[in-house]
Parts: C-alpha cells; sequence; structure tokens
C-alpha cells in the first residue's frame, strides 16, 4: 500500500463525510456573496469591497480546513483504523503524504464548486468578478487550504481525540486569524524600531493566512494599504520572480509542517 491508495481512500472518506457537505454548502453561499456585493458595485482590483470579501474567506476557510484535517488523522486514532494500517507495509510518510493529499483533493473541490456556482451565474447576470481579480481569489483560497491543512495533520497527530483535535484547531485559528493584529502590535511595540521591519518579515512567514493575504492584496494592487513597514513585501512580490518567490516559501511551509506531522507521528507509533 502506498500514498495513492492512501490518498484514494481519503477522497472516497471525505465524500461521504457530512462536514464535507456542509463546509461546501456554506462556501458556497459565501461565495455567491461575493457575487452579490459585485452586483452592487462592480469590483476590479484591490478596494473595500475586496477587503470585505478577503475577510469573509480568510475566517471561513483556515477554520473549515483544520477541523476537516485534524479530524481525519485523530479518527485514524478513535476507530482504530490505523491499527489495521499499520499491519500493511506502509511507512509514516507514505501514509501522511496520502492524507494529504486526499483532503487538499476533498477540500480544493469544494472551493471549486462554490466558484463554479459563482462564476457560472456571474457570466449569465453579467456580474462577475474581472478575470484577474477573480483568478486572484481562487489563488488565495487554494493557498490557504494548501498551507493550513498542513499545519491540521500536525494538530491531528498530536491531539488524542477529536475534542482536543477541536480544541487545538479553533484556539490556533483564533490566534491566527482573529487575534494576530492585535498580537502583531503588541509585540512591535515593545521593540526598537530598526527591529520592526525585520521583525514583521518574519512573524509574517510565521503566519500563513498573513502569508497569502500579503501576496494577494499586493497582486491586486493594494500594497500600499498594507503600509511602508511592508515595503520590502511589495517590492519582492511585484517582481517577475515574485510568485515563484511566494510558491516556494509555501512549499517550505508545508514542508517543514509535514516533517513536525511525522515526527510526532513516527514518535507515537514507536511508543504504541
Amino acid at each position: 500500500m502506498n500514498w495513492v491508495h492512501i490518498a484514494l481512500r481519503e477522497v472516497k472518506l471525505g465524500f461521504r463525510n457530512p462536514w464535507a457537505y456542509s463546509f461546501m454548502s456554506l462556501f458556497t453561499v459565501f461565495s455567491l456573496s461575493l457575487l452579490l456585493i459585485n452586483s452592487q458595485n462592480v469590483v476590479e482590483g484591490y478596494s473595500s469591497a475586496t477587503s470585505t470579501m478577503l475577510n469573509f474567506i480568510l475566517y471561513l476557510l483556515p477554520l473549515m480546513t483544520l477541523l476537516i484535517g485534524s479530524f481525519s488523522l485523530t479518527a485514524e486514532k478513535e476507530e482504530g483504523s490505523w491499527q489495521l494500517l499499520s499491519t500493511y507495509p506502509l511507512r509514516t510518510l507514505s501514509f501522511l503524504i496520502g492524507k494529504y493529499t486526499g483532503l487538499a483533493l476533498v477540500l480544493l473541490t469544494i472551493v471549486a464548486f462554490g466558484y463554479g456556482i459563482t462564476g457560472i451565474l456571474g457570466a449569465l447576470t453579467g456580474k462577475g468578478l474581472d478575470f484577474q481579480t477573480f483568478g486572484l481569489f481562487i489563488v488565495f483560497s487554494g493557498g490557504l487550504i494548501i498551507l493550513f491543512l498542513a499545519i491540521a495533520l500536525c494538530i491531528g497527530t498530536w491531539a488524542h481525540n477529536r475534542w482536543q483535535a477541536l480544541t487545538f484547531g479553533v484556539a490556533l485559528w483564533f490566534f491566527a486569524i482573529i487575534g494576530w493584529p492585535t498580537l502583531l502590535i503588541a509585540v512591535l511595540n515593545l521593540m526598537p524600531y530598526l527591529w520592526i521591519k525585520p521583525l514583521l518579515a518574519i512573524l509574517t512567514v510565521l503566519n500563513p493566512a498573513e502569508l497569502v493575504r500579503c501576496f494577494v492584496v499586493v497582486k491586486l494592487g493594494g500594497g500600499a494599504a498594507l503600509g511602508p513597514e511592508y515595503y520590502e513585501w511589495i517590492r519582492w512580490i511585484q517582481e517577475p520572480t515574485g510568485t515563484w518567490g511566494f510558491a516556494a516559501v509555501c512549499l517550505i511551509w508545508v514542508g517543514a509542517a509535514m516533517f513536525c506531522a511525522h515526527w510526532v507521528w513516527e514518535r507515537g507509533r514507536s511508543h504504541g
């Protein structure tokens, strides 16, 4: 059994999970709200309407990803599925890669369905977002899923049951999404002025939600809204290699999170 079999198994289980359809319905409603906002005022590039749309997605997708991803791993422990799988010649890395790939396909399908409905209705009514803005919303959503799913697997390896996964997931979501601006300001106010820019860069990379948000906001033409402290970010994202650099940072993020999940799961496996 290799990671492909695990991924296919995860896709089947994912689409049997009522959580998946609940989130699909919710995300579709959120996606249609983008169309409603755009119907009132045509959205192109970065604006207050675009910012509102990004915030809608930022609140929903990371939480959805954290819960579905972490619950998938804790369910293996609670239901005894892992004990059965461990009787096969299956390496931990293959198991985790299969889990990640299968869950990513499920979550990206949910997002594709929501945006697909929005795109079709937008085309029929003539009130759809312009192609570039719509594409960046898809990139924003996909980036959040890819990064937060890797974190979800880390949570799933640490948590012993779904209640713990729920607690850890909501806490991390609150820290990274809701509490982040306040915590960032509080930390930076304690630092010497010369430390602010380098520390801001480090903290932005450490928060996947902020990392993806900054990239998309700059690509939408709203870099000035981020403030002068982000000048270096704006400069390198706007360069021809900026997109590739962003993709490389995301891959490093996913690789580091998967390494952590592998270490914790292998440690638990060796200790029974």
